[in-house]
C-alpha cells in the first residue's frame, strides 16, 4: 500500500570526477563501474530498465527509526514503477529493534519517541522482509538486544545486524560497518554497559569503542561498501558545505573548527578506501568524494535523511561488477575470513570493564592473524558450509502484543543463541562472558 512517502529522486552523479586527472569512472581510480539508478519520482528523472541482469541492486536507507513498513511499501513502490528489482537494503543506524516494551525500557530517546513502530511485526513473523536487509546500530536502539548480537545476527528472518563491527560478504559485494557514534570520553573504554542500564549506561552503551576501530583498521583488500551511523570526521570539506548549512545551520560552528564527525573513523575512511561509505545521523542527503592520492582511488561519501514525507531517505545503486545472484536462489550472507580471523585475534583484548588493555600497533599482530587466518581458511575447505551465516533466527523474547501491557521492567539478559553459535563456531568466550586483561 501507500505508505504516505514519496521516494524522491536521489542522484550523486553531479559529483566531480574521481580523481583530478579527468579519469571515468570505471578507469584507474579503483572504483568499480557502478551504475547508479535515482529514485523514481522527480522531474525529468530517467531509470534506466533492467538491461544488465548481473550484479546487485542495492538501496540505502539512511536512519531507520522503527520505520520498517513505511520503508519496505517506499522500495516496492520503487521496484513496480520502474520494472526493476531489488536485491539488498542497507540502513545506516537507528534502526530501533524493538521486540516488546521492555526493549523499549532499553532505548536512550526522549518520552514521545518510545513508541513501538513495526519492528516487531517482522520479529513475531506477521511480516517478511521483502528484501534482504542488513543494518549497523546508531545512538537510538535498543541497548540489551543488540548487545546479545554484539558479533552481529538476525533479529528477524531476513533482516541481519552486522555487529558492533564487522565484515561480511553478499553476492560478492564486501561490506564493512560500524555501529554506534563517537564520544571522547568513552572512546577507549571497555564494554562495561550491560542491563539493566540506568540513563548513562543506556546511552553510552552505543558510543563506539577503540576495539572496534582498531579491529576494522586490520582489515586489508577492496572493500565495496562502509556503513556507518556517523560520519567521519573533515568528509564535510569534500562536498558541498554552504548547502549543508543552508539546512544544518546549527553545524556550522563544528564545520568551521573541523570537529565535525568522528576523528578515529577519518583514518580508517583513508586506510579502508571503499569504494562507498554510506552513513546518516544528521538528517540530511549530502554527498561528497574523498580522494586518496597515494593510490589514486576515491571514496564516494553519501548521507541520507530519516524516513519521512518528501525527504531523502533512499538511495539505489547498481554494482553490476560483483556476481550477485546465482540463478533463482536466493542471496545468502558469507561471513568474509579475514574478518572472522580478526574476531579470533583481537578476543584477547575485548574488555567488560571500564579499563581497556592497551591495543598493539597492527603490525605486531600480524603473525596471530595469518595463524587464525589460515585456521579459518582450512575449517571452510573442510565444511562447505562454514562460512555461510545460517539461517538460525529465533524469538528470544515475547514478541509485543497491542493491547497487552507488559510490566515497565527491562528484560532479562540472556545470550543471543546465534552469538553462542558463533562462539563456539570459532572457538572463542562468549562476548558477555569474558574479556581480555582489563576484564
Amino acid at each position: 500500500g501507500d505508505p504516505g512517502i514519496e521516494a524522491r529522486e536521489m542522484s550523486f552523479l553531479n559529483l566531480p570526477p574521481p580523481s583530478s586527472g579527468g579519469a571515468e569512472e570505471d578507469g584507474d581510480t579503483g572504483i568499480p563501474n557502478i551504475h547508479i539508478v535515482p529514485i523514481a519520482g522527480g522531474a525529468g528523472a530517467e531509470v534506466p530498465g533492467d538491461s544488465s541482469p548481473g550484479g546487485l541492486r542495492v538501496a540505502i536507507e539512511g536512519c531507520c527509526h522503527g520505520e520498517l513498513e513505511k520503508i519496505y511499501a517506499a522500495l516496492d513502490e520503487t521496484m513496480e514503477r520502474n520494472g526493476f528489482k531489488i536485491d539488498l537494503l542497507l540502513i545506516c543506524g537507528d534502526f530501533q529493534a524493538c521486540r516488546n516494551e521492555q526493549d523499549l525500557n532499553c532505548m536512550a530517546v526522549p518520552q514521545k519517541y518510545r513508541t513501538m513502530n513495526s519492528f516487531y511485526k517482522y520479529y513475531s513473523g506477521e511480516l517478511v522482509a521483502p528484501v534482504l536487509t542488513i543494518f549497523v546500530g546508531g545512538n537510538h536502539e535498543a541497548a540489551n538486544h543488540l548487545w546479545e548480537l554484539y558479533h552481529g545476527g538476525w533479529v528477524a528472518p531476513n533482516i541481519y545486524f552486522l555487529g558492533y563491527s564487522g565484515v561480511v560478504t553478499v553476492g560478492g559485494l564486501r561490506i564493512a560497518g560500524l555501529s554506534g557514534i563517537f564520544k571522547g570520553n568513552h572512546y577507549k573504554q571497555g564494554h562495561w554497559e550491560h542491563p539493566p542500564y540506568d540513563d548513562s549506561s543506556m546511552r553510552s552503551a552505543y558510543h563506539v569503542r577503540e576495539l572496534e576501530v582498531w579491529k576494522l583498521l586490520q582489515v586489508s583488500g577492496d572493500v565495496d561498501v562502509f556503513l556507518s551511523h556517523d560520519w567521519p570526521l573533515g568528509v564535510h570539506r569534500h562536498g558541498d558545505e554552504r548547502r549543508l548549512l543552508r539546512t544544518k545551520r546549527f553545524l556550522e560552528q563544528e564545520v568551521k573548527t573541523n570537529t565535525l564527525g568522528n576523528p578515529h573513523t577519518a583514518p580508517l575512511l583513508n586506510k579502508m578506501q571503499p569504494a562507498y561509505w554510506f552513513a546518516a545521523h544528521l538528517h540530511t542527503k549530502f554527498a561528497a568524494l574523498v580522494p586518496h592520492a597515494a593510490t589514486g582511488k576515491a571514496t564516494r561519501f553519501l548521507s541520507l535523511d530519516k524516513c519521512l514525507p518528501n525527504r531523502d531517505f533512499l538511495q539505489i545503486v547498481h554494482f553490476a561488477h560483483v556476481e550477485g545472484r546465482i540463478g533463482s536462489e536466493p542471496l545468502t550472507i558469507q561471513h568474509d575470513p579475514e574478518w572472522l580471523a580478526i574476531v579470533r585475534a583481537a578476543q584477547p583484548f575485548l574488555s567488560l570493564t571500564r579499563q581497556s588493555p592497551p591495543l598493539p600497533p597492527p603490525s605486531t599482530l600480524q603473525a596471530q592473524l595469518a595463524r587464525d587466518l589460515s585456521w579459518v581458511t582450512e575449517s571452510a575447505a573442510s565444511d562447505p558450509a562454514f562460512l555461510t551465516v545460517p539461517s538460525n533466527f529465533e524469538i528470544t523474547l515475547p514478541p509485543h502484543q497491542p493491547g497487552v501491557k507488559l510490566s515497565r521492567n527491562q528484560p532479562t539478559f540472556r545470550p543471543s543463541p546465534q552469538t553462542i553459535t558463533l562462539a563456539e563456531k570459532l572457538g572463542v568466550p562468549l562476548p558477555h562472558e569474558s574479556g581480555g586483561s582489563g576484564g
